[in-house]
């Protein structure tokens, strides 16, 4: 079962480009970041016309997470557990139900974090915290399990053209990518880095400075698995073409292959 993520930034915006790379990828399941609409407002046709079920957790105008997938959703939940005034639209989750094993996919749009310090980045901060607690759930499950989606944290210098650009950037900040350890070292796989470990691998490209054109990209976005996932994973690639082609995106599609 191919399963990707992919922050599509606005839904309406990226409608044709979306459906554009769903034919010519075939993913069996998306999720979603910043799709920036209301639930009502998600154009669900084309997905649906294409077989896909579609669930979605939407804010006007901003954040927002969706799952489209070819096969049964059940038990979907919206929003991350541990603060019940926390309104912003980042958290999805279901199971899907494969030919052979069923699996837990959450999709997240985590915080940015910008500008650090200051409230922003407590944020973030305490919704990792949070994610954590919710990543120690999904290990007690037992069952395949991924955690995907734009975590807006770059792990290693290697994730970054220009490591030295981000330094006091909320996405490379020391606590940032120490609050995403702890996540990894509690037992998941980050699968593009089980399959690729050389560096010059990114999945955003900024809109700005000729980003694209220069590869001054980074690596945010990721997909962890639990060890009941990470057992099954066939590939996992990130498809880099996608950010060249017509308004696109600034992130790029990541997928992982499990045997489902």
């Amino acid at each position: 079962m191919k399963i990707a993520t992919f922050n599509i930034n606005g839904i309406k915006a990226r409608l044709t480009a979306l459906t554009d790379w769903l034919d010519e990828a075939q993913p069996d399941v998306v999720l979603c970041q910043e799709i920036k609409s209301v639930d009502e407002a998600f154009p669900r046709e084309p997905f649906e016309d294409r077989g896909y079920n579609v669930e979605t957790h939407g804010q006007k105008g901003f954040n927002g997470v969706a799952i489209l997938s070819k096969h049964p959703l059940e038990d979907v939940t919206r929003g991350l557990p541990g603060d019940d005034s926390d309104e912003q639209a980042r958290w999805i989750e279901a199971t899907v139900i494969g030919e052979k094993h069923a699996c837990r996919l959450c999709g997240l749009y985590l915080p940015n974090g910008n500008p650090a310090p200051g409230p922003k980045y407590d944020y973030k901060l305490a919704w990792m915290e949070r994610l954590e607690a919710r990543a120690r759930d999904l290990l007690a499950s037992e069952m395949p399990a991924m955690m995907a989606g734009d975590y807006n944290v770059i792990p290693q210098p290697e994730d970054a053209a220009r490591p030295e650009a981000w330094t006091e950037d909320a996405l490379f900040r020391p606590e940032t990518r120490a609050a995403f350890r702890r996540i990894v070292n509690l037992g998941f796989t980050e699968a593009f880095r089980a399959r690729v470990q050389a560096p010059g691998h990114y999945s955003f490209w900024d809109y700005q400075a000729g980003a694209w054109e220069r590869d001054n990209g980074i690596r945010i976005d990721h997909l962890l698995l639990t060890p009941q996932a990470a057992d099954l994973m066939t590939d996992c690639q990130i498809d880099r073409a996608v950010r060249g082609r017509d308004k696109p995106s600034d992130h790029v599609p990541v997928w992982v292959d499990l045997d489902l």
